[in-house]
């Protein structure tokens, strides 16, 4: 095996011997620096097996000219950085991708940029890999022009960080990815998720923003994520949101923000999970919470400025809400302990008819809509009597 002390450079470029990134791949070794001088190269699909680090200089181009995958490595250890890759081919059968890695480990994807790519980077049957500062960017029209940006599948201990991903059908896309973290990526204008999690438990997501998507983020069939101080803003849409959440338990969600999405958060089926710390604002729904959920506790959250704060589809409702900041609550605090004296209920008539019949929704505003909730508030008959604030704070959280 070469050792470190005995690895080569090679450098490839129009003037210099090895003219081919291929023909360095060739001559190479485990452990070996290739180095792509400035131009741009089209030389088909690249199959790397062996251990090597690539380097690009003054951001050389990979151009898959609409027919191939550019990347495909199967082997322990290395690196990407440095380069532009572009114009893979598009496929309906084959996941194309600018960079694809089959059963590898300990690779370290960084400081790339991905332009028109089907998939950006997908990961199969792969451990310990690094997917750092990338730039991911498409101009595809529909969904079936293209891929997600950064695909994980039935991988471990994966480290997703700073990159920004847009135009893609999926940002971010796990499936039966354990033990991996999603930090401080930006994921822009993707045409259905801004990230998607599908039987993919024990995962952490923080600091990420996921702006003007079709919806945001869709976590399902999972267990055991943490989800926190993540910017869900402006996914806006008939169908859209900032989270959905199907059939998630034992998990934490925590000091995110909720901004004019048309739902903040969309609940089915989920169960024990802690909600804490989060900022609703100027949403649509700020929670949509189903009666398949349970044993779910909303606490310290701040509820403000939203169209309907709670809304649930059922009468019996077995989840906990408490010491949560309401704008819409109305109550006193004669003891300035800055808890409400009066228990506060979250779910209005209004708000129940209109998940029942969406089409009630033309009566906002509507001086109906006024006297049907005071009504309700007085004399509570549909709405879910143990669905209440006991203890609603009376002054904002500081969520900063």
């Amino acid at each position: 095996m070469t050792t470190f002390a005995e690895a080569r450079v090679w450098v490839v470029g129009a003037n210099q011997p090895v003219r081919s990134i291929r023909a360095a791949i060739d001559l190479a070794s485990n452990g070996d620096t290739i180095r792509v001088r400035p131009g741009t190269y089209r030389e088909g699909n690249l199959i790397v097996e062996k251990q090597l680090h690539f380097f690009g200089e003054g951001w050389p181009v990979l151009d898959g000219e609409n027919k191939y995958e550019i990347f495909t490595v199967h082997a322990p250890g290395g690196s990407i950085s440095g380069f532009q890759f572009r114009d893979t081919g598009i496929a309906s059968i084959e996941d194309l991708a600018a960079i694809k890695m089959l059963e590898s480990t300990r690779w370290r994807i960084s400081g790339n940029r991905f332009d028109n790519c089907f998939f950006g980077i997908y990961l199969a049957n792969s451990s310990h890999i690094w997917i750092e500062d990338n730039v991911l960017t498409s101009n595809a029209e529909a969904e079936h022009q293209i891929g997600n940006g950064i695909h994980l599948w039935k991988c471990h201990h994966a480290t997703i960080q700073n990159n920004r991903v847009a135009g893609h059908r999926d940002g971010i896309y796990f499936e039966f990815v354990t033990q991996s973290l999603i930090l401080n990526n930006h994921s822009e204008r993707n045409m259905r998720y801004g990230l998607h999690f599908m039987f993919s438990h024990d995962d952490e997501y923080h600091g990420n923003t996921f702006l003007n998507n079709g919806a945001g983020v869709a976590v399902m069939y999972t267990k055991g994520v943490k989800m926190t101080g993540n910017t869900f803003i402006h996914n806006w849409g008939s169908s859209a949101y900032g989270l959905l959440l199907k059939d998630i338990r034992d998990s934490e969600i925590s000091n995110n923000r909720f901004a004019e999405n048309s739902v903040g958060i969309f609940m089915e089926g989920s169960s024990r999970n802690q909600f804490s710390q989060n900022e609703f604002q100027a949403n649509g729904y700020a929670i949509r919470l189903q009666a398949s959920c349970d044993d779910n506790a909303f606490e310290e959250n701040n509820f403000r400025q939203n169209t309907f704060d709670v809304v649930t589809n059922g009468s019996l409702v077995l989840n906990r809400i408490a010491r949560n900041y309401w704008d819409r609550y109305d109550g006193y605090d004669l003891d300035r302990d800055r808890v409400g004296d009066v228990p506060y209920r979250p779910v209005s008539l209004y708000g129940t008819l209109v998940e029942r019949m969406p089409v009630a929704v033309l009566l906002w505003r509507s001086f109906l809509v006024f006297l049907l909730d005071r009504t309700e508030r007085a004399v509570p008959v549909m709405t879910p009597e143990n669905l209440k604030d006991e203890k609603p704070a009376m002054r904002p959280y500081d969520l900063r």
